[in-house]
């Protein structure tokens, strides 16, 4: 025995010498290969000339100090920015003032940015203390602050109802009534955050609150929209050059269409120099820690501001398959309370106030979060996800060309998939009214169509908004298009009747009511502000399984709740917009004079009073109007309440 296993022993260590000396032969024979491999590039490098050796060299020592290299570059663009700026603020400090602006904003945000990734981790340090102690009495501080809250807002829309009548009182009590709808019907009855309910709903009202109540704010947004329609015109430049002078004769496929090709060029420009990433990350972060709801879902409300359903997805793409019934609810929500960028500019093309779009645009992304989560609570443990791992997906094309390049081909699919839908949807309402009127006829009702039955349907909604009763059948008619056909089809006939109104015509013929009034315009306009209808849910589904399909069941069974989710954030919207908006006492009091029967009101008579503080008397026969007024409304205002400084009978 022991004779075996000392010579088991020895054949053991001659296969490990054997082992060894492949080893050996191996090493060797990767040297031989590596100084074969060498010996070219040395040669090349003796053969190399003087010029070419001074070149080499100088790329070394560019890529030794590229990082000083680029800061240098950097500090001298920077020096020359700001030198423009004061130079501009010099010559004509008024018309500087919005570059100024931009300007600052962007200093404040880039200087955050790099405090906060410098010294973030020690000021969160430095404030533990006051952390801790808000931690303790966190419970009690949040509860008086959401009764504070409630109680300004009640107060609030009290004394404006008593100065400016019931109309805000009603939308104010639709407004609650769509909430409480949402809680009766939640998924899970009284699992809901309060939190994320009040501070969403809170955030929607401050911010509509600000724009449509402040002077500043609403003078932001008005430049805005002005900026984004002339931004828009640009694209009259290529739809000239491809169809010709007479593209304007085709609006909608040669004028409105080219908008989305251009608008996704520039997003996807934008996309590719990670403006768009860094600024949706900015708003989804003062969402998630106000609303309390986990960063995915958060940064998917925030992209829906300014993309589609479906490319505000993307943003959070590796994600998709790890996030909770309820947060993909909330995401699909998202979608469906909003439009994207570039329909936007669709929409303003037509004749849509610019600046109720934005607006709506913007006050939807928390309403639509705070909705999708009473309507769908948490119940499960969401993926732990901080704000640092979360990575936002960017543009995957190489330079700015192939950017604004990708962003115009991918609209082509678009615009091809809207025609399509346009003429398909068109053709079956009027396939489906002429059965209507068919079926109507038979019971002597030939009136009988698809859009009568949704302005009866959706009428209660529409009054419950703030819509006035003459028009609420027209707003519930556009809301029924929009949910059950297409949103351009609903702004479209919208823009109609925007025209008419514009156009000065009487406001009824044959007992049919022409226009409705500027302040149900703008209600109708946030409502309509979403792509929540039927074709858009089946589109979401699909974009969402085939980012995880392994979540299939999960995604279809929550789709019809998210749209519903979507559709109430929209009119949420529009319920904050009838209680805050006061249209402009020009277009206030050349709609009010148009109509038949003029009612007195606080407001009309303050609109009289401002015209009559813009009228300029040369002499007692020469009465000029300025501040945008009309002669027309100077001469309704004169029958209604005479001034005491000029004689109104030189004007009528």
């Amino acid at each position: 025995m022991e004779g075996n296993e000392t010579k088991k022993q020895k054949e053991r260590g001659t296969d490990n010498e054997a082992f060894e000396y492949e080893d050996q032969i191996s090493i060797e024979m990767q040297r031989v290969s590596e100084s074969t491999d060498d010996a070219p590039s040395k040669t090349a490098n003796h053969h190399q000339s003087l010029p070419e050796k001074k070149l080499e060299e100088l790329r070394g020592r560019l890529a030794e100090y590229k990082d000083q290299t680029c800061l240098i570059v950097n500090l001298v663009l920077a020096a020359g920015f700001v030198a423009m700026v004061i130079a501009a603020c010099v010559l004509n400090f008024h018309r500087a003032v919005g570059l100024l602006v931009i300007s600052l904003v962007t200093i404040f945000f880039l200087t955050w940015d790099w405090t906060m990734e410098r010294y973030g981790g020690r000021m969160w340090e430095s404030l533990s203390p006051i952390k801790d102690l808000l931690s303790r009495n966190w419970s009690w501080i949040r509860g008086m602050m959401y009764v504070l809250f409630l109680v300004a807002v009640v107060c609030w829309v009290a004394l404006d109802t008593a100065q400016r009548g019931t109309r805000q009182l009603v939308s104010f009590s639709g407004l609650l009534l769509l909430i409480f709808l949402m809680l009766l019907f939640s998924k899970h009855p009284f699992r809901w955050s309060w939190q994320t309910l009040v501070c969403g709903t809170g955030l929607q009202f401050v911010l509509g609150l600000l724009i449509l109540r402040t002077t500043f704010g609403l003078s932001v947004v008005r430049w805005l929209g002005n900026l984004a329609e002339m931004f828009l015109s640009f694209t009259d430049a290529g739809s000239q050059f491809v169809f010709g002078n007479s593209y304007t004769d085709h609006f909608f496929a040669f004028r409105v269409m080219p908008i989305l090709v251009f608008l996704s060029s520039v997003i996807s420009i934008l996309y590719y120099t990670g403006f768009m990433p860094w600024l949706i990350s900015k708003i989804g972060f003062i969402m998630q820690v106000t609303m309390g709801t986990s960063p995915a879902e958060s940064m998917a409300a925030a992209g829906n501001i300014f993309l589609g359903n479906t490319d505000a997805v993307l943003l959070i793409r590796p994600y998709v398959g790890e996030l909770t019934i309820s947060e993909l609810h909330a995401v699909m929500a998202g979608g469906f309370a909003s439009i994207s960028g570039t329909i936007l500019g669709a929409f303003i093309s037509l004749g849509v106030d610019a600046t109720h779009l934005l607006t709506a645009t913007i006050m939807s992304a928390p309403a639509s979060l705070a909705i999708a989560k009473i309507f769908w609570p948490e119940r499960e443990s969401s993926v732990s996800i901080s704000n640092r791992d979360l990575k936002l997906i960017k543009g995957e094309s190489q330079n700015i060309l192939e950017a604004a390049s990708q962003g115009a081909s991918r609209a082509v699919a678009v615009v091809a998939s809207i025609i399509a839908n346009i003429i398909a949807f068109l053709a079956l309402l009027a396939f489906f009214d002429a059965i209507l009127s068919w079926l109507g006829g038979m019971f002597d009702y030939p009136q009988l169509s698809f859009s009568l039955i949704c302005s009866y349907v959706f009428m209660p909604l529409s009054f419950m908004m703030g819509v006035s009763w003459e028009d609420s059948f027209i707003v519930a008619e556009l809301i029924g298009i929009k949910t059950f056909l297409n949103e351009f089809v609903a702004y479209e006939k919208l823009s109609e009747l925007i025209k008419k109104r514009t156009a000065g015509g009487p406001e009824y013929v044959n007992d049919v009511k022409q226009y409705i009034s500027v302040h149900s315009e703008a209600i109708a306009t946030y409502a309509l502000c979403g792509f929540s209808n039927f074709a858009s849910l089946g589109l979401c589904i699909g974009a969402l399984s085939a980012m995880a399909p392994d979540r299939q069941s999960d995604i279809s069974s929550c789709g019809l709740r998210a749209l519903i989710a979507g559709s109430v954030a929209c009119f949420m919207t529009a319920c904050i917009a009838g209680m805050l908006y006061i249209p402009d006492c020009p277009t206030f009091l050349s709609t009010e004079f148009n109509n038949t029967n003029i009612i007195s009101s606080k407001q009309l008579l303050d609109c009289c009073t401002q015209l009559y503080n813009s009228v300029t008397v040369y002499e007692p026969w020469n009465v000029t109007v300025g501040g945008g007024f009309t002669e027309n409304s100077l001469q309704g205002c004169c029958t209604l309440s005479p001034p005491t400084h000029f004689n109104c009978s030189f004007v009528l």
